[in-house]
Formats: structure tokens, sequence, C-alpha cells
């Protein structure tokens, strides 16, 4: 059997076979292997059905203890309460939700299972196409847009049994909330769920405070320089940017291609982090259209030994320290490996800042014509005050320089990676913010900024988050972590274990 057979072979037998498939063995596994009883039980802990975990959802629904149409209603009427002060869900389609939900319970109760996703309620970042319902970007070209067809990962998550309540605010283009984090002409600001007026982050911002504010199970994001990190660190919740090849961009505003084209990977964000391996295990893989996409199956984090990793941490990236508590709950993290007997080492790779210096030069060496052509394409007259529309035009000698450089760092940054299996840093400087009135993001601001984030764009390495506690102002805290290429199975054991140590997701006050 080819990779690309394996890959698809595997997504259609999590397809066929329901939550009983090895997402929903990682628990049990990880927990032996860590000598950590219960590692993810904090799923059953809760009482309503609307705040457990999807993959806790999809199996009380098979099980008939609940059925589809009263998971949708219950995700609406969450929706219908929050969103007036969280402004995260922008595009609905109730009609069809509630049709689909039917026709699941009819389907359950004739015996038909139609994935490990059957009749579970999600949200999709505005970012991705979606078939009959309104698609933005964000941009005003496209308020009115009505896609025919769905992403690819959006297709694969309703094939599974998903079924998609609305749509998620995002900056345009991703790009263009600058200091709101996720903010755009269409739909304008969204909020943080813990704390009023203050940043979601971006520029899966929507995603992150929807899902954390229990509206919706799971929500996928993109991820250009930490959008699928900084909402979920911001908004309390896990999240991961896959390893580069892993999940298809297919049908998302920005998609594949061109000379930034390795900076952006396709992730899930959730409550729960057993959820982000179900549902990465079911979008992964090539689609034939997204070039970059490589056939290579995502191994299952059920079978990594935790106490075997070889663990490397950092406390700042030198750039800019994060707050004290910041730091505190990221030694906090590294001691939960600690206490398991792991090797563990305060390192960190090579040339982070070089990294990023090469990286901010090369994103603006066109001059950003490549902005201007989207704005163009979509029929955009107006951009967000937050979309950057400048740059310093380089010489072809000094733009294939940069593309040099930063991949001689790639290459000493993988030699130093040989000696380790995981990284453990902040996800970010600074807790959510107050969101600002100005829309250009100062030096070094932070709140899932790129500081430290976007460099795991560049390397194309996996990376995820996961809340480990709290400010004293009740702002959610998450620790990044990071894997070799290829590893997402290792970062996910990871974040699964932090999760069981620190709680993980924590209820908002909205």
């Amino acid at each position: 059997m080819t990779p690309t057979e394996h890959s698809a072979s595997r997504r259609d037998f999590l397809v066929k076979a329901g939550v009983g498939s090895a997402a929903a063995l990682v628990a049990t596994s990880l927990a032996g292997r860590a000598s950590a009883a219960d590692l993810l039980a904090a799923n059953d802990a809760a009482a309503d059905p609307l705040y457990v975990s999807a993959t806790k959802v999809a199996q009380l629904i098979r099980d008939r203890k609940i059925t589809a149409v009263e998971a949708v209603n219950r995700c609406y009427a969450r929706i219908d309460e929050v969103n007036a002060k969280i402004n995260a869900v922008v595009a609905f389609c109730r009609e069809r939700a509630l049709a689909e939900a039917k026709a699941a319970d009819e389907a359950l109760a004739a015996g038909k299972l139609l994935g490990p996703l059957h009749g579970v309620p999600f949200t999709i970042k505005d970012s991705f196409d979606t078939e009959g319902v309104v698609s933005t970007g964000g941009t005003l070209g496209r308020k009115d847009y009505v896609p025919g067809k769905d992403a690819t990962v959006v297709a694969r998550v309703r094939k599974a049994g998903g079924i998609l309540l609305g749509k998620t605010n995002t900056p345009e283009f991703t790009l263009g909330g600058g200091a709101r984090g996720t903010y755009n002409l269409v739909y304008g600001q969204t909020y943080n769920p813990y704390k009023a007026n203050y940043n979601p982050s971006g520029s899966s911002g929507g995603a992150g405070a929807i899902v954390a504010a229990g509206g919706s199970y799971f929500d996928i994001g993109s991820d250009y320089g930490g959008s699928i990190r900084g909402p979920a660190f911001n908004n309390g919740i896990a999240g991961i940017k896959p390893t580069l090849g892993r999940s298809p961009r297919t049908g998302h505003i920005v998609g594949y291609g061109g000379p930034f084209d390795s900076f952006q990977e396709t992730g899930p964000l959730a409550r729960r982090v057993e959820d982000l391996y179900l549902i990465l295990s079911i979008i992964n893989g090539p689609d034939n259209w997204d070039a970059t996409m490589a056939p290579v199956p995502l191994r299952d984090p059920a079978q990594v030994d935790l106490k075997q990793l070889r663990v490397a941490y950092y406390l700042s990236n030198g750039v800019k320290d994060p707050t004290t508590d910041i730091r505190d709950l990221v030694k906090k993290s590294v001691g939960y490996f600690s206490g398991l007997g792991c090797k563990v080492s305060e390192d960190q790779p090579p040339k982070m800042k070089e990294l990023a210096d090469v990286r901010q030069q090369f994103e603006g060496a066109d001059d950003r014509d490549h902005i201007r052509r989207m704005l163009k394409k979509h029929g955009t007259t107006q951009a967000s005050p937050g979309l950057r529309v400048d740059g310093k035009p380089l010489a072809s000698a000094d733009f294939t320089r940069l593309c040099e450089e930063m991949d001689a760092i790639h290459s000493e940054q993988l030699a130093w990676f040989e000696n380790y299996d995981l990284i453990v840093c902040p996800a970010a400087a600074e807790t959510a913010q107050p969101i600002p009135i100005e829309y250009v993001r100062p030096p070094g601001a932070g709140g899932g900024g790129g500081g430290y984030t976007s460099e795991y764009n560049t390397t194309g390495w996996p990376a995820g988050v996961v809340r480990v506690g709290a400010s004293d102002q009740g702002l959610p805290i998450g620790v990044q972590v990071v894997g070799q290429p290829w590893r997402d199975d290792i970062v996910i054991a990871a974040l699964a274990y932090i999760e069981s140590k620190s709680g993980g997701w924590q209820k908002p006050p909205i």
C-alpha cells in the first residue's frame, strides 16, 4: 500500500468506525505509558453535554443519550446567549443544520453511522469556503459571496458526520486585524469571552472565542504566524498547527502556492486535546490539489511513551520576556515531564531572532503586492485599516538571498532538534490585552503575536497550545509544545499530559 493510500484508507476507516477508533483510545494508552491514571478524565467532569468534548458528545449521540437535534439546538441557544457580547459567529445556516441533525438521528435509528462525528455540531473560520453559506474571508468584496463547494477540510468533516452551524469571524484575508486581533470591515470586532473588551487574538479569534464559550464543539483555523495558537492561548482552549504538508489549504482564502506558501497550515481548535487528534485524523492527508501536501500517515498519540521523551524548554526568546506568571506556568509544565523521569534541558533552537528577522524582511519583499492582488481579485476597494499593504521591495538578488538564509537556519535548527523530541515554551509574552483604538500592531506586541509562534510556521514544525492556568485577572494562560517534523503525535500526547495535570479549559464567566 502506498503512503497516499494508507492516509486515505485510515481516514475512511475513521469515518466508518466512528468515535470508537484510535482517538478514543488516547486516554487509556497514554495513561498507562505515562503512569498517570485517567489522563483525559477531565472530559467526563462536565455534567452538561454542552461543555464536554466533541469526542464525548459524539459518543453520547451514538449511545442515544442525546440526539443530534438536541446537540444542535443547545449550541444555537448558547450562541444566541453569548454572541451579542463577543461577536464570534458571523454567519449561520440554522435551517440546514437542523435538517442535517434530524437526518443524522433518523440514520442512527436505522442502524447507520455517518462517521466519527455523527451529529456533532461545529463552526468554521470564515476564511474557508462553505458550500451554500456566505464566505467573506473578512473582505468587503466577498460580503455576499456564497461558494458552490466546501473547502477540503470542511468537506472531510461533514463527510465524517459533522454538522456545520455557521462561520466564525476572522480579520481580512486572515491578515488584517493588526493590533485589534480579529477585526474586519464586514463584521467588525470579536471579543474575548473571559473579559469584556479584551482581545481574543487572531486570526482564528472568532473560532477560539465561540469554542471557549461553549457554542461550538470545535472549529478549524488557519495559522500563518500563530493564528491557531494565539486564539487557543488567549481563549484558554487547545489548538494545533500541524506539520507543513499535513492538512490541505484548498478552499482557504489564502490558499497554497507562491513564495509564502510554507508559512500557512490549517488545523483544529477545541476545548479538549483528545479532539485535536480526532479532527486531525479526519482532515489530514493529500487532496490531489494542494501541491504541498505530503502522504505521511498521522501517527497515533496513544503509542507515544512520554517517559522516554527528551524535552527542551526556554522561558524567553531574548526579544521580549514573557510575564512572570507565563514563565512560571511554563516551568510548571516542564515539571510535569521531569516528574515522569524525562530528560529535561533548558535550551532553544539556534538563531531564533535571526530567523524572525529574515522572515519579516521576506514577507514585505514584494512590497506586499500579493496583498494588493488579493484585494483586486475579490473586488475589494476599501481594505481593513489593519491590513498592511506596504513593504520594502527588494531586488531579485536580495529576495533569493533571504530564501537561502531561511533554508540555512532551518538546517541548523533541524540538526539541533536531533537531540530532543519536544520543545516546551511560551506561546506569547503576555495574556490577552484590552482591544486598542489603533490598528497598527506596535513592535514586540504579545497576546499570541509572532514573537513566540511565527518561527514555527517558518520551520513548518508541528506546534500546539493548551491552557495551563490563569492570570490574576482570570485570563487564560497556555503553554506551547513543539515537535519534530511529522511528529504531530508527540505534540498531541504531550498536550494531553499537560491538560491532565493542569485541568485544561475552564468555562468562562460570560
